[in-house]
């Protein structure tokens, strides 16, 4: 059933409820377009160039149409934003329901990182989690599969989505700060790398941070080698033990 506005009435609007009459070409249409062609463009173009750029007129520009050709497979925007995130939710790979020997905490890591890469390749679509229904097929089947797996960890069906929202809210939040420094140092022109050699740089000359910098040199939170994307993952692999280690104390202490 579709989800209402309990104050309206009127259902949210999303391009996954509403129904569009079948599509019948034109003579005046573009031949070669379609709505797969103008999402994949979609998301070339907010891979590219950023969501604050993206605009009706830029993609069709880049598909080499009017502006009215692209509205004749979507009614606004937002609708074709919609389909996009849709469409890379689709890159993330899902748990092979068939093998019933597999380790739920090894399948819950694998959702986690392909949320978190998937999330990393397209920084514009974090923006859009916040703002969209995110209610596509895609998305819809990785949240099953979440889901399913959970299941899968002993932990009763009251905890399930809290425990879930702990962990994909912390993959969101990790991933969408990365990404947004990522895409800082791009503009900046200078690579995660200088950006942190800066950091550390005007820090020392702080006295009110050497307490900060203290510990993380004791703690290992330097370079000393690896790259601020290596220390990252590495940062990412243990914060995500983290939250699979509370899922089983949870479920532990439910059971005691």
């Amino acid at each position: 059933m579709a989800a209402t506005d309990g104050r309206t009435g009127k259902r949210p609007s999303s391009v996954w409820l509403t129904e569009r009459p079948p599509l019948k070409r034109k003579a005046d249409q573009p031949a070669g377009l379609g709505l797969d062609k103008i999402v994949a463009a979609t998301v070339r173009l907010l891979d590219a160039e950023g969501l604050a750029k993206f605009s009706m007129r830029r993609l069709a520009a880049e598909l080499g149409v009017t502006a009215m050709s692209v509205y004749w497979y979507v009614d606004t925007k937002d609708d074709l934003l919609e389909l996009a995130v849709d469409a890379v939710a689709g890159e993330m790979a899902l748990p092979d329901e068939s093998d019933t020997g597999a380790d739920w905490r090894d399948q819950l890591r694998a959702l986690a990182v392909g949320y978190r890469d998937m999330l990393l390749r397209h920084p514009w679509a974090a923006r859009l989690l916040g703002r969209l229904m995110n209610i596509g097929p895609h998305s819809t089947a990785f949240s099953n599969a979440t889901q399913r797996v959970m299941r899968r960890s002993g932990l009763t069906p009251d905890r399930t989505s809290g425990a879930l929202a702990s962990l994909f809210h912390f993959v969101y939040g990790f991933a969408t700060i990365r990404a947004t420094h990522e895409e800082r140092c791009r503009a900046a022109g200078m690579t995660l790398d200088d950006y942190f050699e800066q950091v550390l740089a005007a820090l020392a000359e702080r006295p009110e941070f050497a307490e900060t910098l203290e510990l993380s040199t004791r703690t290992g939170y330097t370079r000393q080698g690896q790259s601020v994307v290596e220390m990252l993952d590495r940062d990412f692999t243990f914060a995500l033990d983290l939250q699979i280690a509370g899922i089983e104390a949870m479920r532990d202490r439910a059971a005691d």
